[in-house]
């Protein structure tokens, strides 16, 4: 369940207003830009935006850059973003520089439907000139580059079929438990060609067929980053919330905060099932999203984001 839904009675015109008053002139009303663009919809607040530039002649994105700064900058210019472009960018980050984040990598790729897959790419495309999957495949490498990359482009068959599962099922088994060695490839086709529904039948026909469960046969079987992506995989289809509380956990647990997975989680998952996130992260850790936020984050930053997860 979203924590974000469409505003009664929502007035574009009235919003972009506000948001004018609330950076005209000295100082800068943070708590009147918080109450109106944490609490729309990602389609209202890009009617803002349009409605912003038709009523002042002014770019509201290039408004708030120049009104807003730091941790709290990000999040409110990520609330204008469409997904697919938030996600690109975040691909992007996790490839450019230094280094490679790989968890970054897995948490978005590995839990992406094919509409969005089809969409992040377009975007990607659009933003940086060049596909996702080059600027991916020179930065990874061996049997994980292979899964990624499979993710990217191969298209998920619709079909939930109880019969091929099975089928399947005995082809993953024959991968690995059955035969010395594991046929990384057969795992990697099997998990990027099959829909969540389809793979969720397959798994449990794997438990029939081994008598363990497929996330006890992943970490038997693999290693790295290859392991570390499946398991996302496996666990995106058994509990999609859950991944994405654990991945907010990691964000906020030990030394330091990494922003750039709280603003995508939130911002991304806020009309889609934040609320399902939020009841998995008090299950699993013992204490609220919210509050480990306020443990984590402070000021402006804070509030926003609060505000997205207590939700309108």
């Amino acid at each position: 369940m979203a924590t974000i839904k469409p505003t009664p009675s929502f007035n574009a015109w009235t919003d972009a207003s506000a948001l004018r008053a609330a950076m005209k002139g000295l100082g800068t009303d943070e708590a009147a830009i918080i109450k109106i663009l944490t609490k729309r919809t990602l389609k209202e607040r890009l009617e803002i935006q349009k409605q912003y530039f038709q009523q002042f002649g002014l770019d509201l994105h290039e408004d708030l850059k120049s009104e807003l700064g730091g941790k709290f900058e990000k999040l409110v210019l990520a609330l204008l973003d469409s997904i697919p472009d938030l996600l690109a960018r975040e691909l992007n980050k996790a490839v450019t520089g230094l280094g490679t984040d790989d968890s970054e990598l897995k948490g978005i790729i590995c839990t992406l439907t094919p509409s969005e897959v089809t969409e992040v790419r377009a975007s990607y495309e659009k933003l940086f000139g060049i596909s996702v999957e080059s600027a991916i495949g020179s930065d990874v490498s061996g049997d994980y580059k292979s899964l990624l990359l499979s993710l990217l482009t191969s298209q998920r068959k619709p079909t939930v079929d109880q019969s091929a599962a099975a089928m399947i099922a005995k082809q993953l088994y024959n991968a690995g438990e059955g035969r010395l060695g594991t046929d990384e490839d057969t795992f990697i086709r099997i998990l990027s060609e099959n829909s969540f529904k389809q793979l969720e039948l397959i798994f449990k026909q794997y438990e029939k067929i081994s008598g363990k469960v497929i996330l006890q046969v992943v970490d038997e079987e693999m290693s790295g980053e290859l392991k570390k992506a499946i398991k996302t995989i496996v666990k995106s289809v058994t509990n999609l919330p859950q991944v994405f509380a654990e991945q907010l956990r990691s964000a906020m647990k030990g030394a330091g905060t990494d922003d750039s997975v709280l603003i995508r989680i939130i911002v991304w998952r806020s009309e889609k099932d934040l609320d399902l996130i939020k009841s998995e992260y008090v299950k699993h850790f013992g204490e609220g999203l919210a509050t480990s936020i306020r443990d984590e984050t402070s000021g402006d930053y804070e509030t926003a984001l609060i505000s997205m997860v207590e939700g309108n």
